[in-house]
């Protein structure tokens, strides 16, 4: 057993040199790795895709006229004999005939399919940012837990010696016992909030494989060393420009509005007429005489009358009206809230990079000063164990804390890329 407190000193003095251990290896996952399969396998993102495909088939249908009809008529026909030859307007008659929407309601129908099949790919690119920003912070999240669990695993094993030196102490009547048992209660913190990280470490696996299409009970592991550099961002001013125009989400909404006013205009002309043409040939037999009888022909023409335009059409008028107001209104919204979102988000990764420097350049540097000045007065005894112990926690709940703030600033900047809708928001 080691009963010096040199030996301390070496662990202390070499813990700025150490380096978190490095769980097992396997297959890391790069972020850009993780992003490339959500896009190609991700469940959700393919089912916005059949649905844009869906849509790009509907114009066509919408703006093609209705199937032709055929007819196939016994007229005039005597129910006393059912004798074709009995009377001269008895005929087998065949025909079609042809509905006829007034000129420009299938061109305005067609020009509202079209708005919305692009407003479904707008929001598939929408879908596609939201994934995107959806992977990138799960992932951060579990680059987090990863090296807050490796900074426990390495304190577990700083507190196990402490426990044996101070137990050796003890046993050598240089130490008390309530130093011992201190810091058995101190590793048995560590260990509880181990247990809670390995929880939340567990679920996030669970949900990164998710949006991966992958078993939700697939090792995941990413890689052990990342460039902790944070980017400066545009101005809040210069982003707001660049979310109206890249955002996929507006684009939609816009195409939306167009696409209300096709049916505005189309519920207008709803008040004309729609027509039908038939062409009709009848074939009549000789009389019964054998007196030959020609053959007829016949066209149709009809068409509807509003009669009802008050309570029928005018409403439908009235009704998209209104709808094309609420989307308008809609779009209002929608920009309100995405300014709101690039300013949450541009507040959050600024406080978060402020902090991480904080605490890499200032906190950390601080704390690992105190602890060799705790070290320095505990060889002399005038700084008793629990303290240095103590010491020891509080540097390490800010390591952890470092790495929390550097990562919300990762999760931040997602979040932003995400509510401009293009990645260009660094200087």
């Amino acid at each position: 057993m080691v009963s010096t407190p040199q030996t301390i000193a070496c662990i202390m003095l070499l813990l700025p040199c150490m380096t978190y251990a490095d769980s097992e290896v396997i297959q890391p996952l790069s972020l850009q790795a993780a992003l490339t399969i959500s896009l190609q396998h991700n469940l959700s993102l393919a089912q916005q895709q059949a649905r844009a495909e869906a849509m790009d088939s509907i114009p066509s249908q919408v703006a093609s006229l209705p199937d032709p009809i055929i007819h196939f008529n016994a007229l005039n026909l005597p129910i006393n004999s059912f004798n074709l030859a009995q009377e001269n307007m008895t005929q087998l008659q065949g025909g079609v005939s042809q509905n006829l929407p007034f000129f420009g309601k299938l061109a305005l129908k067609e020009k509202s399919a079209l708005h919305q099949a692009e407003a479904a790919h707008y929001q598939l690119g929408e879908f596609r940012l939201q994934l995107q920003r959806d992977v990138q912070q799960i992932w951060w999240r579990i680059f987090y837990l990863q090296r807050a669990l490796e900074i426990i695993a390495l304190n577990q094993n700083l507190l196990r010696q402490f426990i044996n030196i101070a137990r050796t102490k003890y046993e050598v009547g240089e130490g008390l016992q309530q130093d011992v048992l201190l810091a058995q209660l101190e590793r048995s913190k560590l260990l509880d909030r181990q247990l809670s990280l390995q929880g939340l470490l567990k679920k996030s696996h669970a949900r990164l494989n998710n949006l991966l299409a992958r078993p939700a009970n697939q090792h995941v592991s990413l890689p052990a060393q990342i460039a902790e550099t944070l980017v400066t961002l545009k101005s809040e001013s210069i982003l707001y420009k660049l979310a109206k125009n890249s955002r996929a989400l507006l684009h939609a909404q816009h195409k939306s509005i167009d696409s209300a006013q096709s049916r505005l205009a189309l519920a207008q002309k709803s008040l004309l007429p729609d027509f039908k043409l038939g062409v009709f040939y009848g074939g009549r037999s000789d009389s019964l005489s054998g007196q030959q009888r020609a053959d007829l022909m016949s066209i149709k023409l009809s068409m509807n009358l509003p009669l009802f335009a008050v309570t029928k059409q005018q409403k439908s008028i009235d009704q998209q009206h209104s709808e094309l107001q609420q989307q308008r209104y809609h779009l209002q919204a929608q920009w309100l809230q995405v300014q709101m979102d690039i300013s949450n988000a541009y507040s959050d990764f600024q406080q978060s990079k402020q902090q991480s420097i904080l605490f890499k350049q200032g906190i950390i540097p601080q704390a690992r000063q105190t602890v060799a000045s705790m070290l320095a007065g505990y060889q002399v005894n005038k700084v008793d164990f629990l303290n240095l112990v103590r010491s020891q926690i509080t540097l390490y709940n800010y390591e952890i804390q470092y790495w929390q703030a550097f990562t919300k600033a990762k999760q931040a900047k997602a979040q932003l890329i995400a509510m401009v809708g293009k990645e260009a928001v660094d200087e």
